[in-house]
């Protein structure tokens, strides 16, 4: 399995930010994608995941109401819409895939990971 991750970057405070998360190198019908965050200092932090085949979706406290997670089945693919970022959103933020459905305890890890992009939010 092979994730890649893209759309990261510098954006100002207030500012949207959609990042994206190919997928490849399995056949299996089912499976999730999450994204992940690690911010300077501190530890990785789960944010949200979606289920390929239902659509289900988890998400994180910290970024309810302002991140979307969606994919395109077809392409095997990932999104991270953000909006109204934060400072404190600044950190590496990793696409990780696992098969199955996706469910809370996805956001404490899955099994398949990109290697990662740099968001930095600052004025």
């Amino acid at each position: 399995v092979q994730l890649v991750e893209s759309g990261g970057g510098l954006v100002k405070p207030g500012d949207s930010l959609n990042v994206s998360c190919v997928a490849s190198g399995f056949a299996h019908e089912h499976w999730s994608i999450g994204w992940f965050r690690q911010a300077p200092g501190k530890e990785r932090e789960g944010l949200s995941c979606i289920s390929n085949f239902v659509g289900t979706t988890h998400y994180a406290n910290s970024v309810k109401g302002r991140f979307t997670i969606s994919r395109d089945s077809t392409k095997k693919t990932g999104y991270l819409q953000m909006n109204n970022l934060k400072p404190e959103d600044t950190g590496i933020y990793y696409c990780a895939l696992d098969f199955g459905l996706c469910g809370p305890t996805n956001l404490r890890g899955m099994d398949y990971w990109g290697k990662g992009i740099l968001v930095i939010v600052s004025s």
